[in-house]
């Protein structure tokens, strides 16, 4: 059962495909495409879209910008080879969302996108199923549109101002609290009692940083899965594991010369293992984790090799 909300039915204009590049370390020793290099598919294919509706200048002009607030991730099939070629075919949706009283709380971009790749092997004989094409991987992407520059008070967006769109999207979005990666997945079973502390602080640099001027939405996926291993090993689960699957929710961002501490607590689920873990300021791991505001929510799920 995928983790990803079932992707909407959309015309051909909100459709784009692009080739996807890998790198080296992109692919494991299993030969799956990682958790932490499907997002970047988005880049080609889904933002390609979105700048066939929304250009620059009206970007410049309304000062509104879609912020990314979930991302929901899973690798697909194997193997592949760095040399394989990969395909990346994106959806987009502009949707809304609506608050308790039933009125418009917020306005989303959704992308939706699926990487297929040739099956191969980097190294050693060809597998049997060369060339056959597989899912390597897919991805969720939610944002906010949001004017991230301006006043706290106007920064809220609820309606757009742009040419060929409408004021309000017809589409709704069911939102999804960033509270609910803390919870215990269905059908599993906490292995901690509760959460904890990871040992090791993080301490952001600039080069951590992307041209919103905070560190960028990609960075904590690689800090979290590092985290729920650490925590797996102290359990126990020492073969090795892979990240398959992660969800992550941002609620608000991180900044260069800051310290962090990520939270979690591990889960066993069937045949995975997994945790949920939060990010929290250096001020608020001086407390409790009960009266913490974390910067972000996650939940991570591994196989065994």
């Amino acid at each position: 059962m995928s983790l990803l909300p079932p992707e909407p039915v959309v015309p051909d204009q909100q459709r784009a495909r692009a080739p996807f590049p890998l790198r080296y370390d992109d692919i494991a020793q299993t030969g799956h495409m990682l958790v932490t290099a499907i997002p970047v598919a988005l880049s080609d294919s889904g933002w390609k879209i979105v700048s066939k509706y929304i250009s620059d200048d009206t970007f410049r002009r309304t000062r509104i910008l879609p912020i990314l607030s979930r991302f929901v991730i899973e690798a697909g099939s194997a193997p592949l080879s760095v040399s394989s070629r990969i395909e990346s075919e994106s959806a987009i949706q502009l949707a809304h969302t609506l608050g308790p009283d039933g009125q418009v709380e917020r306005l989303v971009l959704n992308m939706w996108c699926n990487i297929v790749g040739e099956a191969g092997r980097t190294h050693g004989p060809r597998p049997p199923n060369a060339g056959t094409l597989l899912l390597a991987g897919r991805v969720f992407a939610e944002h906010v549109m949001t004017r991230p520059f301006d006043p706290p008070e106007s920064r809220r967006v609820v309606e757009l101002d742009m040419p060929g769109l409408p004021r309000i999207p017809p589409d709704r979005h069911d939102w999804q609290p960033p509270e609910t990666l803390m919870q215990l997945p269905e059908g599993a079973s906490w292995l901690d009692d509760s959460f904890a502390f990871d040992a090791a602080p993080i301490v952001f640099g600039s080069d951590r940083t992307d041209s919103n001027y905070h560190v960028n939405s990609l960075v904590y996926l690689r800090l979290f899965i590092d985290a729920a291993l650490r925590r797996l090993w102290d359990l126990g689960k020492r073969a090795p594991l892979r990240a398959n699957a992660l969800e992550i929710a941002y609620r608000k961002p991180s900044f260069a010369g800051e310290r962090v501490h990520v939270a979690l607590r591990a889960f066993t689920c069937a045949e995975r293992v997994g945790a949920s873990l939060l990010l929290v300021s250096d001020k608020d791991a001086a407390g409790a984790i009960e009266a913490a505001r974390p910067r972000c929510f996650a939940r991570v799920w591994f196989v065994g090799e």
